[in-house]
C-alpha cells in the first residue's frame, strides 16, 4: 500500500490560540495534531469517528 502525505488544515472557525489541524485525506483514518505543538505526536481516528464527532461539535 503506497504511504499518503498528509493534507493538514485548519479550521476557519479556530482561534490562533487554541488551533488544531486535520489530515482527512487518507481513507482509513483522519489525523488531529496540535498546531502550537506538531513534535508532540498526532492522534489518529476512524473516519466514522470522526464524522460523528464533527456532527456533535455542531449541534453545541
Amino acid at each position: 500500500m503506497q504511504r499518503v502525505t498528509p493534507n493538514w488544515r485548519t479550521s476557519s472557525y479556530t482561534g490562533t490560540e487554541n488551533c488544531v489541524e486535520v489530515a482527512d485525506n487518507e481513507p482509513t483514518k483522519v489525523m488531529v495534531r496540535d498546531t502550537k505543538t506538531r513534535s508532540r505526536g498526532i492522534m489518529a481516528v476512524q473516519p466514522a469517528a470522526w464524522r460523528e464527532f464533527v456532527e456533535f461539535a455542531k449541534a453545541r
